[in-house]
């Protein structure tokens, strides 16, 4: 009897479990978020390798600036969120609030220059800063890594993946000398260049482990956990049938896309159609 209880238990179960997926949110409900993955206009110098970025305050990049707006801005965007620490309750942007237009003239940060010039084209006050710098754990023990491929001999490795991205820098660096501002975001946001570049660093580091340290899975893990925190303050904001444009450095763009794609009621809005 006994036996025979459990069996029919697990068949309801089953059935459960194997019965019509919900019903996916009408289209007007869905948050229809683009991830526009950023360089850093005024680089604070804090990633493994950093770029050097042109003024980007000369009258031709402010018409650059001023044209990738203007394409943005087609989106039809209602809600900014972008790579600032969280001060408010509600998230909203102090750094916002205090915005003037004639800052514009004067703060090389990209916060300012395509997120707060967005905003403030558009007459959006629901502007956003999401970013998290703590957690419960590490979010990048990049050094932690290195100490260990030394340790094993992998140092090589290490240094193999710095200078391709030593690499990239130089061709940005030379890039800058002939391309629009659009263009050089282009170069950050291509889907396919977004998956090999974290394939390369992140998933290339998977096997940077030994029997005392899992040091590539740290860096990893903590990676995934600092944008995972990203996007729930995205997910806390969010109201059906917005339309979000998310601003931040290219190196979040792999993590925050996933998310969007994967969460229900969530669509990513292609970036790369407003850049070309």
């Amino acid at each position: 009897m006994t036996q025979r209880l459990i069996s029919v238990f697990a068949a309801l179960v089953l059935a459960g479990c194997t019965s019509a997926a919900p019903a996916a949110a009408p289209e007007r409900d869905v948050v229809k978020v683009m991830v526009l993955g950023t360089y850093h206009f005024s680089n604070p110098g804090l990633d493994v390798v950093n770029m050097k970025s042109d003024d980007v305050l000369t009258p031709q990049r402010q018409t650059e600036l001023d044209a990738l707006v203007d394409r943005l801005a087609s989106f039809r965007p209602n809600v900014v969120a972008v790579e600032s620490t969280r001060r408010t309750d509600g998230l909203l942007s102090d750094r916002y609030q205090a915005f003037k237009p004639e800052d514009l003239s004067a703060d090389r940060d990209e916060t300012v220059q395509i997120g707060f010039r967005l905003a403030g084209r558009l007459g959006i006050d629901r502007v956003y800063a999401i970013d998290e710098q703590e957690g419960e754990i590490d979010f990048f023990p990049f050094e932690r890594v290195q100490t260990l491929a030394e340790q094993t001999g992998q140092k090589d490795k290490i240094d193999t993946i710095i200078a391709q991205v030593q690499k990239d820098a130089e061709a940005f660096d030379a890039a800058q000398d002939s391309e629009t501002i659009s263009q050089l975001l282009a170069r950050y946001n291509d889907p396919l260049k977004i998956q090999a570049e974290h394939d390369g660093f992140y998933y290339g580091l998977f096997n940077l482990s030994d029997d005392t340290d899992h040091a590539g899975a740290a860096l990893n893990y903590g990676w995934y956990a600092r944008n995972a925190l990203i996007f729930s303050n995205i997910a806390q904001v969010a109201r059906p049938g917005d339309r979000i444009v998310v601003l931040y450095g290219a190196g979040h763009a792999y993590w925050l896309r996933h998310f969007v794609e994967e969460t229900p009621g969530f669509e990513l809005e292609e970036t790369m159609d407003y850049l070309r």
